[in-house]
């Protein structure tokens, strides 16, 4: 997948507010940035990172900078939340996600009950349907792909949703996706939801399958690189 071009090089001087970055661009230049990512990104909304930063010059957008790169240790890790929904769109059309090859139609957003939506459902030749939740991760700790890196309701009923449909005998699917290439494995952070990690237990359990993937990076584009394990 292309990423957005051209990234304007700075450094992160704050975050505040879960969604606004302040940066300096080279050159010495102060802009507002939008983040899109609502997690605490821990290690990476760190003062004095090196960032990149995308540029729409829609007239109807108040902030016209996006916040897209940040690196960590050398790597480039992804920040932009829009990003996980299009890769999976690509490894689905590519037939790259395990659980989804030989998937004929997709349609995106399909509303499961009141108030409750999923990302995906694919339609396959035999007829049969699959729900699929995508999660983007951005955290390493201890070289996995840990999420989340932060209590998440949300994130709670979407794996809630996900095994009610796989206990009524749906197939269902959870597809996590770290936007970073130098993680091994991935790993529920049970730590900071300890309620999001059962369900996600929980979900195993019941039949959900799960797929984790890591990222390749470069400052022109995000791809799908391999599946990790899950630990």
């Amino acid at each position: 997948m292309r990423l957005p071009q051209p990234l304007y090089p700075g450094r992160l001087v704050r975050r505040y507010r879960r969604f606004l970055v302040d940066v300096e661009l080279e050159g010495g230049r102060q802009v507002t940035a939008h983040c899109a990512d609502p997690g605490r990104l821990p290690g990476l909304a760190v003062p004095g990172a090196r960032v990149w930063l995308s540029l729409c010059d829609h007239p109807g957008r108040r902030l016209p900078f996006t916040l897209e790169l940040v690196e960590q240790d050398g790597t480039l890790v992804a920040v932009n939340s829009r990003n996980p929904n299009r890769l999976a769109r690509e490894g689905f059309a590519a037939g790259r996600i395990g659980f989804a090859r030989g998937v004929e139609k997709l349609r995106g957003e399909p509303a499961i009950g009141p108030g409750t939506r999923l990302d995906f459902v694919l339609r396959h030749p035999a007829g049969h349907l699959l729900f699929v939740e995508v999660k983007g991760v951005t955290w390493k700790r201890a070289g996995l792909a840990q999420f989340p890196d932060a209590p998440t309701r949300r994130g709670r009923r979407h794996l809630a949703t996900l095994t009610e449909l796989a206990r009524s005998g749906q197939r269902a699917a959870l597809l996590l996706i770290a936007q970073r290439g130098d993680v091994d494995g991935f790993r529920p952070a049970a730590d900071i939801d300890p309620a999001w990690a059962e369900a996600f237990a929980e979900a195993r359990a019941a039949g959900v399958e799960i797929e984790a993937w890591r990222c390749a990076i470069n400052l022109e584009s995000i791809n799908l690189d391999r599946t990790i394990p899950l630990v």
